[in-house]
């Protein structure tokens, strides 16, 4: 499908150095990274409308004592 977009210089540089590399067109290159870019994201659940962050470790509790400790350290 042919379809005109508007790319920035230093991207459009890196595909076509890209796709000489690998020996394959502009447009195959931008498909697959565009494909990957868009099937690898991680999904990012929202409670209530703010996203949720992964944790190192999902067993620490963050207390309000260390809540207000930290904000006591900021003042």
């Amino acid at each position: 499908m042919r379809t005109t977009l508007t790319i920035d210089d230093d991207i459009l540089s890196a595909v076509r150095a890209l796709a000489e590399r690998e020996r394959r067109s502009l447009g195959e290159v931008l498909s697959d990274l565009a494909r990957r870019s868009l099937t690898n994201r991680p999904q990012t659940p929202a409670r209530t409308g703010f996203p949720v962050l992964p944790v190192s470790n999902p067993d620490a509790v963050v207390t309000t004592e260390i809540v207000n400790q930290l904000r006591e350290e900021l003042e």
